[in-house]
């Protein structure tokens, strides 16, 4: 695809899971990347990976906590100093640190649920706008799940977040017009570290009731991240991409 064809994107959460697939992704079709998390040496790993399988685009790996606003600023000007410019953002950073009933949930890993995965899409967004794209324009991309829309046992807090992620894409599309496209992607259940007690134990069970008969694989959300990020997908903004393998046509999945 050569719609991005010396862009240059920001990848959050990039070491593993759907933000290393996503950063090979807009890597192989031609986009400069960087990427980014909490641990330098495993950025390390995947900049030289990627640096090796295509050695035309530019890398960078710089490590910063998606919810810190220092060290997410020193990230984007690192970006700006060595691209110039930042055409692509992709917030797919998230935490999940609880998991039980609401009515047992504790402050601290409250704010820190709301901190990474609900203010770091507004903090995030905020640098890209203003060190790049309310010049030059871009397209925005947020990963939400498709908790954000249900309810389920256990991880309620978790999905009152991606709620939230989905509504600030809509609000943020809105606000951003028309210089910048912000759009997002809900998962179901995929195959990553974040996502794996939902899987681990249940993954037959899942591909049984699952219409499309499998869970998730990261290179299944990337695919979407990409067309969502790039000029096929130009006349699109607001919007939440659900990619599930069919478990929300499902009355019920577990």
């Amino acid at each position: 695809m050569p719609d991005q064809s010396a862009r240059t994107a920001i990848v959050t959460g990039a070491s593993r899971g759907i933000g290393r697939a996503t950063a090979e992704l807009l890597a192989a079709e031609g986009c400069n990347v960087v990427l980014t998390s909490r641990k330098q040496e495993a950025l390390d790993e995947v900049a030289a990976e990627l640096t090796q399988a295509y050695p035309n685009v530019g890398v960078l790996a710089h490590a910063a906590h998606a919810a810190e606003p220092d060290q997410a600023a020193a990230c984007v000007d690192a970006a700006m100093a060595r691209f110039g410019r930042i055409d692509v953002l992709v917030n797919n950073a998230g935490t999940n640190p609880y998991f039980g009933p609401l009515v047992d949930l504790d402050p601290e890993r409250a704010e820190k649920t709301v901190r990474l995965n609900q203010f770091g899409v507004v903090l995030w967004t905020q640098l890209a706008w203003k060190a790049s794209m309310a010049e030059h324009g871009g397209s925005i991309v947020n990963v939400a799940s498709v908790g954000g829309l249900l309810t389920e046992p256990g991880i309620g807090y978790y999905n009152a977040t991606k709620a939230a992620v989905i509504h600030l894409t809509r609000q943020l599309a809105q606000e951003l017009a028309p210089r910048v496209r912000v759009n997002a992607v809900a998962p179901g259940v995929v195959r990553t570290q974040l996502a794996r007690a939902l899987w681990e134990n249940h993954e037959e069970y899942l591909r049984e009731h699952l219409p499309l008969g499998r869970i998730g694989e990261p290179v299944d959300i990337a695919d979407a991240i990409g067309f969502l990020a790039g000029d096929k997908s130009s006349w699109i903004t607001g919007q939440t991409l659900v990619i599930d393998g069919g478990a929300t046509i499902r009355s019920s999945l577990i």
